[in-house]
């Protein structure tokens, strides 16, 4: 072979090697290993995740009874549009309302009184375009979770509903929970705590990435917190504390319905397992001329799924 052809064929064994050297970083980003066989993590598009303690619709808050503060509750999840969304103390005719005004949303759920429709519920929202429902459930924080009814030293019947999720686009699973844990009683929410760790680490779909949202009548540093975001126990963590934005909003997030109440502590939270990372975390303290649309701010993260 003369030069001219040597030089040619050199040219075209160079552009064959940068080829097959893209084709592969190509194939490894795709399969989320780097050429030197080690782990990258493949990171999932953006999931927000809200829990809203939105009150019972009580006569007595005059006021601030549900006719006259619902359509600022809608206005709010509208505007933040979260793709899960845990709300607590939803009667049955606040359910209803909530799912005509927000037919975005599918959601699911049950009565604590009965499991049908009595009684508050702790129900689950998701947004119909983002992710398909897998299957979901109801129990309550007592020692016979499939049993209505409340226990220990609980002053009523608590419950948890939960659902394993699709996400349409990626084929991801999702195990997302919503609870409520009682007001009164300490040793209830102890042990509804526990139990709660438990159905993380052992219940059903037990692995899947897990969101664990609700209105836990818990502040930082009280036995059920730390029981929850135990991650060596439970896998879980507060998102506040994952959040790699400074976390946004005051601390605290009952209200009473003053604008002017600065709680030092929230017992609102949301809680992640090992799979994700927290881009942001914030309590929402939107107001209408100091009309709140709730006694509590609602809390909202956003999150992805990091999978090595």
């Amino acid at each position: 072979m003369n030069s001219r052809g040597e030089q040619g064929f050199g040219r075209a064994v160079r552009a064959l090697i940068a080829l097959s050297s893209a084709l592969l970083l190509m194939a490894c980003a795709h399969a989320g290993t780097r050429p030197d066989g080690a782990a990258s993590a493949a990171v999932s598009a953006p999931v927000s995740a809200m829990t809203f303690n939105i009150r019972l619709d009580l006569p007595a808050d005059g006021a601030n009874a549900w006719p006259q503060r619902k359509d600022l509750v809608f206005a709010l999840i509208r505007h933040e549009a979260p793709d899960l969304l845990g709300m607590q103390e939803v009667l049955l005719h606040q359910k209803r309302d909530l799912e005509a005004a927000l037919p975005e949303y599918a959601m699911i759920g049950a009565g604590r009184d009965d499991g049908r429709e009595a009684g508050e519920f702790s129900p689950l929202a998701w947004r119909r375009d983002r992710f398909d429902l897998v299957r979901s459930g109801t129990f309550w924080l007592s020692p016979t979770p499939e049993t209505p009814g409340k226990a220990w030293d609980a002053a009523l019947p608590r419950i948890a509903s939960w659902a394993v999720l699709r996400e349409r686009r990626s084929g991801e699973l999702l195990r997302v929970l919503n609870t409520h844990f009682d007001h009164m009683g300490t040793e209830a929410r102890a042990n509804s705590a526990k139990l709660i760790g438990q159905w993380v680490t052992s219940g059903r779909d037990a692995g899947l990435p897990t969101i664990v949202m609700g209105d836990f009548n818990a502040p930082t540093g009280s036995e059920p917190y730390r029981l929850l975001a135990d991650t060596a126990a439970t896998s879980l963590s507060d998102t506040r504390g994952l959040s790699t934005a400074a976390p946004y909003g005051p601390r605290g997030t009952f209200t009473g319905f003053r604008i002017d109440t600065d709680a030092p502590d929230p017992i609102d939270h949301i809680f992640v397992s090992r799979h994700f990372q927290v881009d942001r975390h914030a309590v929402i303290t939107q107001h209408w001329g100091g009309r709140l649309p709730s006694d509590h701010y609602p809390v909202l993260a956003e999150l992805r799924v990091s999978r090595p």
